[in-house]
């Protein structure tokens, strides 16, 4: 009977840190202040489990409510996100940073997780009439956007049939036109209104990851070929720094 209680207690802790990281999902994929009853509708329990989640997360400085009592994530959060590829994150900030400040483009590194692409880490230029915000933590399928075709890029055999495997198109072509041009391209994929360009960033610990800058697609003029030079130039910088 003690045997069967304790695999009990055990079960119903992890469900809580189930829900408690689910809870931190939901709010980095919402981008904004939720209320407590949209994190209840996401987490599909009664507000009063939610509110109990929320209060333990709240405790170790993870989320935060504001005046109106809308939920969002805490600075807790962004001291653990600076220990996420500590090395990496340290490395790739000056070249993203000159990516972003010379051709006024946001640049970003993005890693593959599952079958996401999710941002580690972006710059935003200093000077620029407009500008896109590519939050770190934010993440989109790995079969749509340059980011994500620099990854499938590198991938395997086995890993692209994987993906197939869930239902995803790696898009052979795709991939096989990105290797001729030498790097990977998108608009309006991952996000409408955008473009992107992508390069592979090879890690020495083999996680899959890219190079990458946005930018608005106002028509603006943009040599593209300076900032693909720039971007294989920063990727092979990183690289050999990580080597």
């Amino acid at each position: 009977m003690a045997h069967t209680t304790a695999n009990r207690q055990t079960s119903s802790h992890a469900q809580t840190l189930s829900r408690g990281i689910r809870a931190l999902e939901v709010l980095a994929e919402a981008g904004r202040p939720i209320s407590i009853a949209d994190l209840a509708a996401a987490l599909d329990v009664h507000r009063s489990v939610a509110y109990r989640i929320l209060r333990t997360l709240e405790d170790h400085g993870l989320v935060r409510r504001d005046s109106q009592g809308l939920i969002r994530l805490g600075p807790r959060m962004a001291q653990l996100a600076r220990g996420v590829q500590r090395d990496l994150q340290t490395v790739a900030l000056p070249e993203l940073t000159d990516l972003a400040n010379r051709f006024a483009v946001t640049a970003f590194v993005g890693l593959l997780d599952e079958d996401d692409i999710v941002t580690l880490m972006s710059v935003e230029p200093r000077v620029a009439s407009t500008s896109v915000a590519q939050r770190p933590g934010s993440r989109h399928p790995v079969t749509a956007g340059a980011a994500g075709l620099a990854v499938r890029m590198q991938m395997s055999g086995p890993e692209l049939n994987e993906l197939r495997a869930h239902g995803l198109d790696p898009d052979d072509e795709g991939i096989r036109a990105a290797h001729l041009r030498g790097h990977a391209t998108s608009s309006n994929e991952a996000v409408p209104g955008l473009s992107a360009l992508a390069v592979p960033l090879p890690l020495a610990d083999e996680q899959l990851a890219s190079l990458a800058v946005v930018f608005l697609n106002s028509g603006e003029d943009r040599d593209e070929a300076a900032i693909v030079a720039d971007l294989h130039e920063a990727a092979r910088t990183i690289s050999t720094a990580l080597a």
